[in-house]
């Protein structure tokens, strides 16, 4: 009940007059008026019930209930500016941590170079990245072991904020003993069926969605690889052992000395990367600005492979 009627004013100039025992030096440490002071302390008193101070016309001492509220004022005074201290550092995103998760095919493209560039320009900030497949990634942001995720959008996850970032096609790269006429441009989800396939297995929200299509199609794959990492499908493919289905951004460089490079139609095969929060919970400082940088590089990488793009966020809402 006390702490609900006491002014923390009046405990902070509590505190510099038993600090000096001087209501004049108070004043002067303060800057203001010795009536104002004394004022303060007269409430405190008045709402504690107690005397705090011994007042002479020489001197002022401090009661056993002063003393003994100094050192508890002076602890609660210490916790609260090294809390306030906290808070403003991590305003200015000077120092902190951020915890995140992304989804393997973007933490082993994009992502070094993003963190290189982030670590540089702000040292005191702790980044702690979770590489994990879609359904783990919204399961660690559920239970809020991390701020936020980069991974694609999942329909029917009603808990999460899905803030899109780009939205790429997925290609299929033929290796040289299926190569299909060099004319072609695309290729049929059909199509791709009579072929050995290689793909990410079916935990993965790349596989979902080729299933959902296929079984709105009515169509089978007939013979397929699985693996659990999109970049072990391209030594795979590259031996010739089958037709990887890849992402536009996890494409090399030098992608079309060794495949043909087709997108898939038929349904147009598509995957929309979208930044991924708890509904309700917002980001610190220095998250936002993580997550601007990564969302930037992605949307800059789809632009420069020629990829679509969606709109561009130049800022995430705070309330994320």
């Amino acid at each position: 009940m006390l702490l609900n009627n006491i002014n923390l004013k009046s405990i902070h100039f509590f505190v510099v007059v038993a600090e000096n025992l001087s209501f004049r030096k108070a004043a002067e440490i303060l800057c203001r008026s010795q009536s104002a002071v004394s004022t303060q302390v007269r409430v405190l008193e008045s709402q504690l019930s107690i005397t705090l101070f011994h007042r002479t016309t020489r001197n002022v001492e401090l009661t056993p209930e002063g003393a003994m509220l100094l050192v508890q004022a002076q602890r609660a005074m210490a916790s609260l500016n090294l809390g306030l201290r906290q808070i403003g550092e991590s305003t200015s995103k000077t120092v902190g941590h951020v915890s995140f998760a992304c989804v393997p095919s973007l933490a082993a493209t994009i992502l070094p170079d993003i963190l290189v560039d982030f670590r540089e320009k702000r040292p005191g900030i702790q980044l702690e990245l979770h590489e994990l497949d879609s359904a783990r990634l919204l399961r660690f942001i559920q239970r809020r072991a991390v701020a936020f995720g980069i991974g694609p959008q999942v329909e029917s996850a009603s808990d999460f904020d899905f803030k899109e970032i780009v939205s790429e096609p997925i290609y299929a790269l033929i290796p040289k003993p299926y190569w299909l006429p060099s004319m072609r441009k695309t290729i049929a989800l059909k199509e791709l069926i009579n072929f050995p396939l290689i793909l990410s297995s079916s935990s993965s929200s790349l596989r979902k969605t080729l299933d959902s299509y296929l079984s709105e199609e009515g169509l089978e794959i007939k013979n397929v690889m699985e693996v659990d990492q999109v970049g072990t499908m391209l030594p795979l493919a590259k031996a010739g052992l089958g037709i990887a289905l890849v992402p536009g951004m996890m494409l090399p460089d030098n992608v079309g000395e060794y495949f043909q490079v087709l997108p898939i139609v038929q349904p147009q095969f598509m995957r929309t990367i979208c930044l991924i929060t708890l509904k309700g919970y917002a980001l610190s400082p220095s998250a936002l600005e993580l997550t601007n940088a990564i969302c930037s590089r992605l949307q800059d990488t789809c632009a420069l492979k020629g990829e679509p793009r969606l709109a561009v966020l130049d800022s995430i809402d705070h309330n994320y």
